[in-house]
């Protein structure tokens, strides 16, 4: 699920923690399991609690700062030819020159069987090229091409205004504790 699925998902009443849309309460510390355990600061960020303000939820604002940027990416992206999903999967080869399909699939968080599908278009658009993994003949590979890193490059010089504008106003700190807080929220919301 995305950002933004979880924020309206939340603002629906459906939490974190599986809770029906009815403002269900946990009865008791005793009753939550350890990994569920809310500290009183923190409850004010729970749709669930009397606390709650909407507009101070962390995942509000992903979802709104998501809406925003994939509006806009999608906008500037259309006007090269390309879209979100392809512009990920260059982004992913230019830097690591080849990937197998799950593990561009897994850094561009897009699902296998789509990814297979956007990487056989982009195939015939010249971009990528595919092969069997030289070490695992199960494994299929995408390769960037010469075409695919003149797409990538026109891609950066496309959207390179919207990344400028992005970051206005934030300082390297704050940028740097914004991927530290982003990545533990990523860890804590998919730890098992």
């Amino acid at each position: 699920m995305t950002a933004q699925g979880v924020a309206l998902n939340a603002l629906a009443g459906t939490a974190f923690f599986g809770h029906s849309s009815k403002r269900s309460r946990v009865g008791s510390i005793a009753d939550m399991p350890a990994a569920m355990y809310i500290k009183k600061q923190h409850r004010r960020y729970i749709p669930s609690s009397d606390d709650f303000d909407y507009s101070e939820f962390p995942f509000y604002w992903l979802a709104h700062a998501q809406g925003a940027y994939q509006h806009h990416l999608e906008k500037a992206l259309k006007k090269v030819g390309a879209d979100i999903p392809a512009w990920r999967i260059l982004l992913f080869l230019k830097v690591h020159g080849s990937g197998s399909i799950s593990e561009i699939s897994k850094h561009a968080v897009i699902r296998v069987s789509t990814m297979t599908r956007i990487i056989q278009r982009m195939k015939a658009d010249g971009w990528v090229e595919t092969n069997v993994h030289a070490d695992d003949g199960r494994v299929k590979e995408a390769v960037l091409t010469p075409a695919g890193q003149d797409k990538i490059n026109e891609i950066e010089r496309t959207t390179e205004k919207l990344f400028a504008r992005s970051f206005q106003n934030l300082t390297q700190s704050q940028i740097f504790k914004l991927n530290k807080t982003l990545k533990q929220l990523y860890q804590n919301i998919t730890e098992d």
